[in-house]
């Protein structure tokens, strides 16, 4: 057994070969981001130009829409290739895939974490149906996010009569992790951070490969100081650790232990936080209405997070069991920056175990977000206006869920409206149409989900939509509007249009 060396963050990057495969865990916000060693890689790179022509793996957003996370990474010639769940936090990635400065593919974020336990283990890449129908189907590009990127990452093949995709496996040559606590003989803990992410998904892939595991934590303690069940990686696979005594678990903010799970924050109904704009709460009340007493709930990131809000507001949270892709398992869920942690959580597992509950049926309703809309019910959420955003957990989620409700506006940009005497007023409708007749790329299979029978709604400020055999069918409208003029006049495709009911009053006030 080697032993772990204690160093640096520049001796840590200057670890990493040209052409290495680099895996990096963590989230936005910060968590679970070693910022120390990212740092230290890009100063190495702008100093030296080494490393060159890394492919780099993640498998959600990493950053912080600037300078930090991946945004560190994203410098012609230091990436040749990315595989990604997704881009939003890193803008300066995004900017060198439009250039076509490198290659870049994104496939749903668990079946990349999923794909590197299978690596880790030794096994002949990850087979799944999730992706099938998706912009991750070879049928639909595989993966494929711009003109250069050529490469076969993914194949379709069929297992006993059912069409089944084969995430391809490769070797991973560094893994990048954080924990919070090291001890003297390299045992890593994350016991303080707000969530565990793939850390030992990932560490596993790059110590099974023959590769490194660099682990950055807040402090190194003495050897047999740490709790065995805190400890998510062994140092057995560990190679180098770097402390970092100014480590944070968001960018920006101290620990806290009411948010790790170590302590119990004291928390009321009106610490909740609705939604301030109107649209937004609309959208959050009306679909909290599908909510059901003892169901297993997911909630995306964007709009469908304001429905923790009504969740506390309404005082429902000890009826139900609601859970994040990061791993989180109810208390007060985080929102916009911080989502994916929880206050007061009530379980925190890996995020890879959480996306196995998840493939394998555990949720009853998703609520998520939605960017475009078809004429048959697909969704885009992933390639908008030329842009990369990625699907992060939205794949893996929407294609297992029994039920998906989809949760957006209408439209988008300069969309003004009020709520007054009980109607609802459209003071001047957005420049960009969210329902369009096809959709850039598609995210959510209409088709897959038909032929599993989920049942599907769409929730926007306006209208209810259903899925239904040959697309949508309206079945709300909000008190006040003129269906023509206030809503179908704002889509590029006509729903079916039959009874409509009216959305409930009480969600507008």
């Amino acid at each position: 057994m080697a032993t772990v060396e204690f160093c640096s963050a520049p001796h840590a990057a200057a670890l990493i070969q040209d052409g290495a495969t680099v895996a990096v865990a963590g989230n936005g916000a910060g968590m679970g981001s070693a910022e120390e060693i990212l740092a230290a890689i890009e100063r190495r790179f702008l100093d030296t130009g080494h490393p060159r022509g890394i492919t780099l793996v993640h498998s959600v957003g990493i950053g912080d829409r600037d300078q930090r996370g991946i945004n560190r990474l994203a410098h012609e010639g230091l990436v040749g290739t990315v595989i990604a769940g997704h881009f939003t936090w890193s803008p300066r990635m995004q900017q060198l895939i439009r250039q076509e400065k490198v290659q870049a593919y994104s496939f749903p974020a668990g079946v990349i974490q999923q794909l590197l336990r299978e690596i880790g283990a030794g096994r002949p890449g990850l087979f799944t149906r999730t992706g099938l129908g998706t912009f991750a189907d070879p049928l639909h590009g595989g993966g494929a996010c711009n003109a250069r990127s050529r490469q076969q990452w993914v194949e379709r093949m069929q297992i006993d009569g059912q069409d089944i995709l084969r995430y391809k496996p490769f070797k991973v040559d560094v893994a990048i992790v954080r924990g919070t606590y090291a001890d003297a003989r390299g045992n890593i803990s994350p016991e303080d951070e707000p969530v565990d992410l793939d850390l030992h998904t990932m560490a596993l892939a790059a110590s099974n490969s023959g590769g490194l595991v660099l682990a950055q934590v807040r402090q190194v303690l003495a050897a047999g100081s740490l709790n065995p069940r805190s400890i998510r990686i062994p140092a057995i696979m560990v190679d180098c650790v770097v402390e970092a005594p100014q480590q944070q678990p968001f960018y920006g903010l101290d620990y806290d232990m009411t948010v790790s799970g170590s302590r119990r924050a004291h928390l009321t109904a009106a610490a909740a936080g609705l939604p301030e704009k109107l649209e937004r709460r609309i959208i959050a009340r009306r679909a909290a209405r599908e909510i059901v007493a003892g169901a297993s709930l997911n909630f995306g990131f964007g709009i469908p997070g304001g429905i923790f809000g009504v969740i506390a507001e309404q005082g429902m949270g000890e009826q139900l069991w609601m859970s994040v892709e990061q791993g989180v398992h109810n208390g007060r869920m985080l929102d916009d920056a911080l989502f994916g942690a929880a206050r007061n959580p009530e379980v925190i597992l890996s995020s890879v175990e959480q996306f196995d509950f998840y493939s394998g049926g555990g949720i009853d309703i998703a609520f998520l977000g939605m960017g475009q809309v078809d004429a048959q019910g697909n969704v885009n959420v992933s390639h908008l206006g030329g842009n990369l955003i990625g699907p992060g957990g939205f794949v893996d989620i929407s294609q297992n869920a029994k039920k998906v409700v989809f949760c957006g506006t209408l439209d988008a940009q300069g969309t003004r409206m009020a709520f007054a005497q009980g109607r609802l007023q459209i003071q001047q409708p957005g420049k960009v149409r969210k329902f369009v007749s096809r959709v850039e790329k598609i995210t959510f299979s209409a088709q897959f989900a038909m032929a599993r029978g989920q049942e599907v709604l769409f929730v926007t400020e306006r209208a209810v939509f259903r899925l239904e055999p040959g697309g949508l069918a309206l079945i709300e409208a909000a008190p006040g509007l003129d269906i023509a003029s206030d809503i179908l006049q704002h889509m590029d495709f006509r729903p079916r249009v039959g009874e409509v009911g009216r959305m409930p009053p009480e969600v507008f006030l």
